[in-house]
């Protein structure tokens, strides 16, 4: 483990410990005190940068956009990388980005954090149960109605998939309203969704042609992970030609990471992009995208594509992919002829 996860880790207990009792005064609400016609300003808090967090928090969004449809929603994040993962969505009118390295410009940094102070909302939802800056922010945000993001004992009795970190927050908001006197009749939960436009979609078609001269069905496959998500290139290999012998009816690509690096050494036809909407748009073209747990995992799970997600360090209950025929895989009690039965359920 490197001295700056180390660190990282130490300074997360800390803060954890130090804001753990926020919240423990907040008053809620008394059943009948508001209706839905009264939250008309929602700010949603996900203080993270990376791509992942922010796509996992789009279910939550969509929820909120539907109990309550005249509402605007801002939304408080880490880093620019929101702003692309919710182009689409008509009930996000502000997203305050926060600088996502304090020290470098630290006037702008608690000139965000203040910022949510100097407008009133109806409703706060801090969206990350474990984050001490949700927690602190949510404190410090005008509104009457608040929900810091414990999840409550009867939310995990009722909801088997309550750890996924899309799910719970939605499970705990619906909780609240129902203490609050709303009749809550939703019951399916809302998934990662980037919202595609079919412009966009065809404009991925294009580049996939351009890519590979073929009438096959196409299979998508990401190689590269964070850290020790990250599967060797011998895994990965293995794999490889794994899916070659299974599926000789189909066409076998490679997306590449912003390194540039192939984990099977660029056999496979790949291809590169900047662009969060046009990578979405090109693995909606595929009829099945393959990854370790990653962002651009989610990212394919927010194009409404089947997904395959492979876990061998982190949790795949809180971060797997789920909806459009989308599965995690834990690699460390399963085999290759396991996932290939998986992802044959997609494929055939």
């Amino acid at each position: 483990m490197s001295f700056k996860i180390q660190i990282n880790k130490i300074r997360r207990k800390i803060m954890q410990g130090l804001t753990k009792r926020i919240g423990r005064s907040y008053r809620e609400p008394k059943k009948g005190e508001f209706s839905a016609k009264d939250i008309q300003n929602v700010l949603i808090i996900r203080p993270n940068h990376r791509l992942g967090n922010q796509l996992l928090l789009t279910p939550l969004v969509q929820e909120v956009s539907v109990l309550f449809p005249d509402a605007n929603i801002d939304i408080f994040v880490k880093g620019g990388v929101a702003f692309p993962v919710f182009e689409n969505y008509k009930a996000v009118k502000t997203i305050i980005p926060l600088p996502r390295k304090p020290f470098s410009n630290l006037i702008t940094y608690f000139k965000c954090w203040f910022s949510i102070n100097q407008k009133t909302y109806d409703l706060v939802i801090n969206a990350d149960k474990n984050s001490s800056s949700g927690h602190l922010l949510t404190q410090l945000a005008n509104s009457k109605i608040k929900i810091f993001g414990e999840i409550h004992p009867s939310v995990e009795k009722t909801y088997p998939d309550f750890k996924h970190i899309s799910k719970y927050p939605i499970y705990n908001l619906r909780y609240h309203l129902k203490n609050w006197g709303f009749t809550i009749d939703r019951t399916e939960v809302p998934v990662l969704d980037i919202k595609l436009t079919e412009e966009e979609i065809s404009k991925g078609k294009m580049i996939l042609s351009n890519l590979v001269n073929s009438e096959k069905p196409i299979i998508c496959i990401y190689t590269n992970a964070t850290g020790n998500k990250c599967y060797s290139e011998t895994w990965w290999e293995t794999f490889y030609s794994r899916l070659l012998t299974a599926y000789p009816g189909y066409t076998i690509i490679e997306m590449l990471p912003i390194e540039n690096t192939s984990q099977i050494n660029f056999k496979a036809p790949h291809f590169y992009s900047k662009d969060i909407r046009e990578m979405a748009s090109i693995i909606k073209n595929t009829t099945v995208f393959i990854a370790a747990d990653n962002g651009v995992m989610h990212l394919a799970s927010a194009a409404l594509n089947p997904t395959v997600g492979f876990f061998s360090v982190t949790d795949e209950d809180i971060y797997g992919p789920y909806g459009n025929g989308s599965f995690a895989i834990n690699t460390n009690e399963t085999d290759i002829d396991d996932w290939i039965l998986k992802i044959d359920s997609i494929l055939k």
